[in-house]
């Protein structure tokens, strides 16, 4: 097979697997990203093909997807290899932005759904700064925003204040 068309298949299962996603059909989705990171792997290294760049996309997606089907530690393995490739070499403002902040968003869903709530009340400040900072078009920018600002109000509901680690007003600024 020649490597355009084997980049081509492998782009048309990642647009499949959100296609899918987006219809709700999580199974399948999760079916069409690792079809997809399995194409991509059949193009020759050699190739000028952003191997790491594409399975982050792919598992930006499927850690979604693994999500919704409350596979949480699944859900939180595979963001997490999105995050390593995106904290490296992301661009936020670039369309790729999307799929990193989709990833940090999965990944606290998955630490605040197996119980690291520290862990998640974190990731999800993060998102939150994201999306706040990004500059462009985000689909469904309210809802991630709601999504995001409900879950930090009730993990910080949940999480026993720690007083020792408070800082008064005026140390932030010393």
């Amino acid at each position: 097979m020649k490597p355009l068309k084997q980049v081509a298949q492998a782009y048309m299962a990642l647009s499949e697997g959100e296609k899918k996603q987006q219809e709700s059909a999580f199974e399948e989705a999760v079916s069409e990203y690792r079809r997809a990171m399995e194409c991509s792997r059949t193009i020759p290294e050699e190739e000028v093909f952003d191997h790491e760049g594409f399975d982050a996309l792919c598992h930006a997606g499927l850690s979604g997807a693994l999500g919704k089907l409350e596979r949480y530690e699944e859900s939180l393995a595979s963001a997490e290899q999105a995050l390593r490739y995106f904290g490296r070499r992301g661009e936020l403002h670039q369309d790729e932005g999307k799929q990193w902040i989709a990833a940090v968003v999965s990944r606290a869903l998955a630490l605040a759904r197996t119980g690291r709530t520290g862990e998640a009340l974190n990731a999800f400040r993060m998102a939150g700064e994201m999306v706040a900072e990004r500059k462009g078009e985000l689909p469904d920018k309210e809802m991630i925003q709601k999504i995001i600002g409900d879950n930090i109000a009730m993990l910080q509901i949940s999480m026993p204040e720690d007083s020792a680690k408070r800082k008064a007003w005026w140390e932030f600024w010393s």
